[in-house]
């Protein structure tokens, strides 16, 4: 029996067909794609900064506009090799309309990103932030802070100790100072006592000095093989040792740690395995400011702590837009005296958590906090607290404290007069003799005008939101565009990897 065969129609496949004109690309991308929002908007800013970074001479350049429209679509569609943006622009109609046909090469690319923005990146940035903000996709007024920390391009094995420089450096000095007294013990040159150096103020030169002047004096001394052993080692080496705990110290430059393959990076707890576990590596504190799950300002900070970054994390949206945010909303992070004297000094309506905020607003208050200071009764009118068995602590003295960002804080002790016998000692405080506290009664103040204003209606409503806008930019940051680790190295280049994650992130989220 036969098989009856139906006929199939297929579409006419031509491949080697020659068109009389050639397809406009223009024609290929579909009206509101996020290719022509990227295009449109930076046909927009003005990128006069940029053009001043050309010299001018030589061979014609390619244009920097379309090297920035390009750069920018690129980490839209989550390219960020230079090599594979140079086969985007190769190969894939978007990029090709962007570029006008145009072919750079990933050296053009690389440095263009690497050099060209260097020092135009925030500009740039914040014209397209100003847009957006004219077209009300955002406001400035408002904004949303955190901050997330983002493995750097280093070597997680390589690193450099604050603390042990300083050990190691104070060891050799140390050391010097011992072969010094050792050389006054057994020679008889009355010079060498007249001679003996600052040793809390020295220098590679004057250590190498300082060792050429033992060495001399213990020439023909009978001294045993272990010194003589010390004073050739110190002769070779000590000068140079004590000039590369120097040159450490100044890279450092206050940190606590830094990698030998990005000596900007800065050691710090990140916790992402799969057990949350934070495992100290080389990165950098990413601060953002957003507003509408979009981001209006964004720092790069070498500290792993988020309390001290506020300060400057704001100055730098004042310099960016000329004017202050109206209010500003944080989490438990930036809650200390310096920053709510800082917003208030800048006119600034603050919501922001204090550290004990979230357990005395759920009432879940640990036992080991209930004696704790901020528990006891201030009496403001004649300066004392009272302790829980109802004794009066009196001032005793007064302290006075420099923050990293040199702020002054000013705090006072507090004394109970007797706590001899006192059935509450214990679980009270376990200190010998009388209880005392140490507090800034003006931090006190501002963490109960932080908490009124965080309970109210206003402050209930920014709360709320606060977790699901400035936690959303960095989830698609984190997880959609994945970004979990820097491809540049230096901070320099890290602000411009950043800059170009936060111009995409914005623009994908108005194209869609």
């Amino acid at each position: 029996m036969s098989k009856r065969h139906h006929s199939v129609a297929f579409k006419p496949y031509c491949q080697h067909q020659v068109h009389l004109l050639p397809q406009s690309l223009d024609d290929l991308i579909a009206p509101g794609h996020p290719v022509r929002v990227v295009s449109q908007i930076v046909d927009k800013i003005d990128i006069e900064p940029l053009l001043a970074t050309y010299r001018g001479g030589g061979r014609s350049s390619y244009h920097p506009r379309m090297l920035l429209k390009v750069l920018i679509y690129a980490y839209i569609t989550n390219v960020y090799s230079s090599r594979k943006i140079e086969a985007q622009i190769q190969q894939n109609i978007h990029f090709m309309w962007l570029a006008a046909m145009e072919k750079p090469d990933h050296h053009t690319i690389n440095r263009f990103r690497s050099s060209r923005l260097k020092s135009v990146i925030k500009q740039v940035f914040a014209q397209v932030v100003q847009l957006m903000a004219d077209a009300g996709h955002l406001t400035l007024k408002e904004v949303y802070v955190d901050g997330t920390k983002l493995e750097a391009n280093a070597n997680r094995y390589t690193f450099v100790w604050g603390k042990s420089v300083k050990v190691n450096k104070e060891k050799l000095v140390d050391r010097l100072h011992e072969l010094w007294q050792y050389t006054l013990s057994v020679t008889a040159d009355e010079n060498l006592h007249n001679e003996e150096p600052d040793f809390s103020q020295l220098d590679a030169e004057k250590i190498q000095q300082t060792v050429d002047r033992i060495d001399k004096a213990l020439q023909g001394k009978p001294i045993s093989a272990k010194i003589r052993k010390i004073v050739t080692e110190a002769r070779r080496n000590w000068a140079p040792r004590f000039e590369n705990y120097c040159q450490k110290e100044q890279i450092l430059a206050g940190r606590n740690s830094y990698s030998k393959t990005d000596k900007d990076a800065t050691f710090m707890p990140m916790k992402e395995d799969h057990l949350n576990n934070a495992q100290p590596k080389p990165g950098y504190n990413v601060q953002v400011s957003s507003n509408n799950q979009m981001i209006v300002n964004y720092s790069i900070h070498q500290t792993p702590s988020d309390t001290t970054t506020l300060p400057e994390h704001l100055d730098e949206h004042k310099r960016m837009y000329d004017q202050a945010p109206e209010v500003v909303v944080a989490d438990a992070g930036y809650g200390s005296e310096e920053n709510y004297v800082y917003l208030d000094a800048n006119g600034t309506e603050a919501y922001v958590k204090h550290n004990h905020f979230d357990a005395e607003h759920n009432g879940k208050i640990s036992h080991k906090r209930t004696f704790a200071v901020d528990h006891l009764h201030y009496n403001a009118e004649h300066d004392f607290f009272v302790c829980p068995m109802g004794q009066r602590m009196h001032k005793v003295a007064d302290v006075s404290t420099k923050s990293a960002n040199q702020y002054q804080r000013s705090r006072s002790e507090y004394r109970a007069a007797n706590c001899n016998g006192c059935p509450l000692r214990g679980p009270c405080h376990k200190t010998n003799g009388n209880r005392s506290v140490v507090v800034s009664t003006k931090g006190m103040k501002l963490k109960v005008e932080a908490s009124a204003r965080l309970k109210s209606e206003k402050g209930i409503a920014y709360r709320k939101k606060r977790c699901h806008d400035v936690e959303t930019v960095f989830a698609n940051i984190k997880f959609n565009m994945g970004i979990r680790r820097c491809r540049l190295r230096g901070k320099e280049k890290v602000n411009i990897e950043i800059g170009l994650i936060a111009l995409a992130h914005n623009l994908k989220k108005i194209a869609v």
